[in-house]
């Protein structure tokens, strides 16, 4: 209005042209009253977060200012491992002061920092908006997600099925010597040990137990190919999370645990260690395991891996592939191992790519897409197959059904004595 009313003083001319000053005067003298009604800085921010937030959940932040104006609205300055709400509000509390809480994604592992907080209010009388930036600093811990195990249900799962149902119902088929007993009627006459009872002149038989201290390795491909996201998350954390959970397993099962990572090159090796240590160390070096964008040398990590495990060992290894062509090394070295060693081969499956197979193509475009992802899972099946024919162990699923089937796969394993 007052840049209207200057532009008709200035065409009018004569006298008028004094009062064209009027309203910028006024303007600017309603601005500063406005200013000095409003005008009132939000202090002492407090901020608290979880001390860890597993990756792929979903944390509540809470945010607290002791003075803060009415219709308050803020921004985090995320960093690239957190997400979050783009803007919030802060509500008014009982005790004078404003709060908000905030969901907060951990969307990449590591220790990410929230550095600003951006504000945003309008005065009394709607002529200003105040943006102030606030100092924030807080650390937010992002690791790898143990929640089954913290939960119990992996211990719940290992105890019943192999120290439970399983010794109940197999005693005598295991394949460790347990104790020598008296052989009764009914028992099988396999189990007598002839040499004992001879020395002893009365039959005796061999009790045997499922033997215990396998050697479990897992095998973490931190390639390019791992960083691809499903379900929001990199591969890599899928694989990870169901790497965890399958080592707890192990640990329970009375077997011992080491790890293995590789890229273009051999990059950590832990030997088999026994018990919850082991599971801790595993839990500790995948907190730190960064994302990478180099490609996977197949042949020298696996042939340097079947070096450092002379021992017959249940190995599981984590990695992917885009099509037979490239597969060819990884299905060769794969071969190698298997020659000596169990293998469980985990794949995680992309259900977009499932779903452009199951969506009728509505054009031209959406029909090459359908051929093109069909080609995929036809390339994928081969090398599968080609996998099995050696007698590795299969474990293609999604990302929310990886770690039961890893599991299921691991306890099959120890129940047929596989190892």
């Amino acid at each position: 209005m007052a840049l209207a009313i200057s532009v008709i003083t200035v065409v009018t001319g004569g006298a008028a042209r004094e009062i064209g000053a009027v309203p910028w005067i006024v303007l600017v003298l309603l601005v500063v009253i406005d200013m000095a009604m409003s005008l009132r800085r939000p202090q002492n921010l407090t901020f608290e977060a979880p001390a860890e937030v597993f990756v792929g959940e979903t944390a509540k932040l809470q945010l607290e200012l002791a003075q803060a104006p009415l219709a308050l609205r803020a921004k985090l300055d995320w960093p690239e491992g957190l997400g979050g709400d783009a803007e919030f509000a802060f509500a008014p509390a009982a005790d004078g002061s404003s709060r908000a809480e905030v969901a907060c994604r951990a969307i990449r592992r590591g220790v990410w920092r929230v550095d600003h907080l951006w504000l945003s209010w309008h005065s009394r009388l709607k002529l200003l908006e105040f943006v102030p930036k606030l100092a924030v600093g807080a650390e937010i811990r992002v690791v790898p997600n143990i929640r089954m195990v913290q939960s119990g249900q992996i211990t719940t799962t290992v105890l019943s099925t192999l120290y439970g149902v399983k010794e109940n119902r197999a005693v005598g088929e295991g394949s460790e010597f347990q104790q020598l007993r008296d052989f009764v009627q009914g028992m099988d006459i396999k189990t007598i040990d002839w040499k004992r009872s001879a020395r002893r002149r009365s039959l005796v038989a061999k009790e045997l137990r499922a033997e215990r201290n396998h050697h479990v390795i897992v095998a973490l491909d931190n390639g390019y190919l791992m960083r691809e996201e499903i379900g929001g998350l990199p591969k890599i954390d899928h694989a990870v999370t169901a790497a965890l959970a399958t080592a707890w397993a192990a640990a329970i099962g009375g077997d011992l645990v080491g790890y293995y990572s590789y890229d273009v090159k051999p990059r950590t090796f832990s030997a088999p260690a026994p018990g919850r240590t082991a599971f801790a160390r595993l839990r500790s070096w995948t907190a730190e395991l960064s994302y990478v964008s180099r490609e996977t040398n197949h042949t020298l990590a696996l042939t340097e891996l079947n070096a450092r495990t002379p021992k017959r060992s249940l190995l599981i290894i984590f990695t992917d592939f885009v099509d037979t062509t490239s597969a060819e090394l990884l299905v060769e070295n794969i071969g190698i191992l298997a020659k000596r060693h169990l293998l469980i081969f985990v794949a995680i499956r992309d259900p977009d790519l499932e779903k452009l197979v199951e969506t009728a193509p509505g054009d031209l475009d959406g029909a090459a897409t359908l051929v093109a992802a069909n080609q995929a899972l036809n390339e994928r099946r081969l090398v599968f197959e080609k996998l099995s024919r050696m007698g590795v162990t299969i474990v293609d699923a999604k990302p929310n059904a990886v770690t039961a089937r890893l599991i299921s796969a691991y306890l099959e394993i120890k129940a047929r004595e596989l190892i």
